[in-house]
């Protein structure tokens, strides 16, 4: 552990070593400040540790078992197939631990000082920092806060025993037979669909009339379809009521159309959202900074908030709980306490759910975009007449471009299906750098590849493609 002297000045205090506050104290360092980064956890925040990166190792090693197991589907017989379930969990480990170390190094090599413990605001331009070993106190020109969020925990079903959290989901010794998911979001879908592929029965208790809420039904249907042909049970428009738990198992009681009804599995996993980690000793209440009344601090374009040299980012502002939204933000404070005329632009963010087939979406939706006052000209082509898609047995799914039919700009898209996650970036660019559907269309793709699906779906928009029929 490196610190400075308890005495000393600093340019810029990062609280908060996430993918927000590492990317804002590496920035922030290159600009030549002075940076301090601190965290009470580990190095890379809940997305390296317990979030993003172990899920989708897990998510990875779920899919490849799916794909061994039903290798007779193109005639390949793989005999018995078994799960080691702890050999899983080490995999997942081992992808963690060298993104972590990566991280540190990119700290170390930037000159970004480091110190695991906790803060507590003084005043505007004081901080102390404190473990059970020492509690140095730091000056500061500047402050980024990146405290991020964690999950959100309800009265009637406290974490613990066999109620889970997304952190303790990631990190069951085996595979459990039967498990309860209350809320069918991203997370809960998820991991849910990563669990069945592994076996585990599940049930997804939801509140709203469909899973994914916000994504676009042609997505959500087909994540349905998928979760359905692995035997999970999805109840919507359900409100879970109570849990009761023996040394073996849990059953949930949940009331659907007016009825009470229950449910017993192994264990209950509840993913109702987030809560921004701005309460709690970090002090904030002591330097009066604007807050929401959800517990969000309040910033400007250039992720400001009401005291001038203190920026927020992240998870505790406004918008999605992204870890790569975070990042964005945090390049753009960096770079706003350097004297640099950054600001944020939400715009191309892309949205993504790793499930199976997977999802995302970028700009506006068809809906958003004639609430915005487009004439709106929409092109889809789907994954089952494309060549790739076909040769990877991977055809669920399609590429929905949404476009200006007066300009041809690209205004949005929504992709479903295999690789989604990455196609995706194509739209992203496109939105950013003002092309049209036609530019789209005239980009030559490589084939056999999945993104020809979205030339063809230019294409489509444009009235001519070559492989479908425009009705």
């Amino acid at each position: 552990m490196v610190v400075g002297d308890a005495s000393l000045d600093i340019d810029t205090l990062v609280i908060g070593a996430g993918p927000g506050g590492y990317t804002a104290a590496i920035r922030a360092a290159q600009l030549g400040q002075n940076v301090l980064i601190v965290d009470k956890a580990n190095v890379g925040g809940v997305c390296l540790n317990v979030g993003c990166i172990p899920s989708k190792a897990l998510i990875s090693a779920a899919h490849q078992y799916e794909a061994v197991s039903h290798g007779a589907d193109i005639g390949i017989t793989a005999g018995d197939v078994k799960v080691d379930f702890g050999k899983v969990q080490d995999f997942k480990n081992g992808v963690v631990k060298k993104l972590t170390g990566g991280v540190a190094s990119l700290l170390k090599g930037n000159k970004v000082q480091y110190f695991n413990g906790e803060v507590m605001f003084i005043n505007e331009n004081e901080a102390r920092v404190f473990n059970d070993q020492e509690a140095p106190r730091y000056r500061f020109k500047n402050c980024i806060i990146a405290t991020g969020s964690r999950p959100i925990e309800l009265k009637a079903f406290p974490f613990g025993g066999r109620i889970l959290s997304s952190t303790e989901a990631l990190s069951l010794p085996e595979v459990p037979k039967s498990m309860i998911v209350i809320g069918g979001g991203y997370i809960g879908i998820e991991l849910g669909q990563m669990y069945s592929k592994f076996g585990t029965k599940i049930t997804v208790i939801e509140g709203m009339d469909s899973i994914l809420p916000g994504f676009d039904t042609d997505m959500t249907k087909l994540v349905e379809k998928k979760l359905k042909s692995k035997d999970v049970e999805i109840i919507t428009g359900a409100q879970a009521k109570s849990a009761e738990q023996t040394d073996n198992d849990i059953t949930l009681t949940y009331t659907v159309n007016g009825e009470d009804k229950q449910v017993t599995a192994d264990y209950l996993l509840v993913t109702v959202g987030r809560r921004p980690n701005t309460d709690g000793e970090l002090g904030l209440d002591l330097i009066n900074l604007k807050m929401t009344d959800r517990g969000m601090i309040e910033v400007d374009d250039q992720c400001r908030t009401s005291i001038p040299h203190i920026f927020a980012i992240g998870d505790i502002v406004a918008g999605p709980a992204l870890a790569h939204k975070a990042s964005y933000e945090a390049k753009v404070a960096a770079e706003a306490i350097a004297g640099m005329p950054s600001k944020v632009d939400y715009k191309c963010i892309p949205l993504v759910v790793f499930s199976d087939p997977e999802c995302s979406s970028v700009g506006f939706s068809e809906k958003e975009a004639k609430e915005k006052g487009h004439n709106v000209k929409v092109g889809k082509f789907p994954f089952n007449i494309n060549g790739r898609a076909l040769s990877l047995n991977a055809t669920d799914g399609f590429v929905k471009i949404i476009s200006d039919a007066d300009s041809g700009l690209v205004l949005g898209a929504q992709i479903a299906g295999l690789e989604a996650s990455n196609l995706i970036a194509e739209m992203g660019l496109a939105i950013e750098m003002g092309a049209t559907v036609e530019d789209i269309a005239l980009t030559i793709h490589a084939h056999p590849t999945l993104g020809e699906i979205a030339m063809e779906a230019a294409e489509v928009a444009l009235g001519h493609p070559i492989h479908t029929i425009v009705k």
